[in-house]
């Protein structure tokens, strides 16, 4: 299999975002966003993902966070799409369970070509310090949009606000994992019935 990674430039009246993926990395991480808690989670992608990501994003953060958090999920989603390429070989679907404590959160990914999100947290509370909750509904929904995948994601139990965010994060990296590995039964193959994803 070639080599999966991808170079992103978003630049809009409200953001800038460069952002590299390489799809079979070692889970490290280069981000400025001047957002902690989002860096935060991005490490759990790619750490249980075992993908590289370098990310560089100057934002409207005087007014909010929810155009950079928009943007970086939308430059991210571009990048996943661009680094996949055909998606020859690939198991195209994922999905993990991650607990952590009491919070217990699935993640279902499909790289389908078809964007669907079904998003299923809710949070005790609308921030984790600084950090507004309901702009990670925004983050999924601008990757699914440009990644074009199907997603599910599901928080089964958990009072934790923190936890519930991490284990959905990290569930997302296991997922990602899984759904981009090879499949040695499918070298060369499409995995659709279809001829086309």
């Amino acid at each position: 299999m070639s080599a999966r990674r991808a170079n992103i430039e978003r630049n809009t009246l409200e953001t800038r975002i460069q952002v590299g993926i390489d799809l079979d990395g070692q889970g490290e991480v280069q981000l400025s966003t001047g957002l902690p808690f989002l860096e935060h989670m991005l490490e759990q992608v790619a750490r249980h993902g075992m993908i590289d990501i370098t990310l560089q994003a100057q934002g409207d953060l005087h007014i909010d966070a929810h155009h950079t958090v928009e943007d970086i999920g939308i430059s991210l989603g571009q990048a996943f799409d661009k680094a996949v390429g055909d998606k020859q070989g690939i198991r195209r679907y994922g999905h993990a369970y991650v607990p952590l404590d009491e919070a217990l959160s699935r993640v279902v990914i499909d790289f389908s070509g078809r964007p669907g999100l079904e998003y299923g947290l809710d949070f005790p509370r609308s921030h984790i310090g600084e950090f507004d909750v309901d702009l990670l509904g925004e983050f999924f929904q601008g990757f699914v949009n440009h990644a074009r995948v199907t997603l599910h994601i599901d928080n089964l139990r958990g009072r934790n606000a923190h936890h519930i965010a991490e284990t959905a994060f990290k569930a997302f990296g296991r997922a990602l994992r899984m759904a981009l590995e090879p499949d040695p039964r499918m070298q060369g193959i499409l995995p659709s019935t279809k001829g086309s994803l």
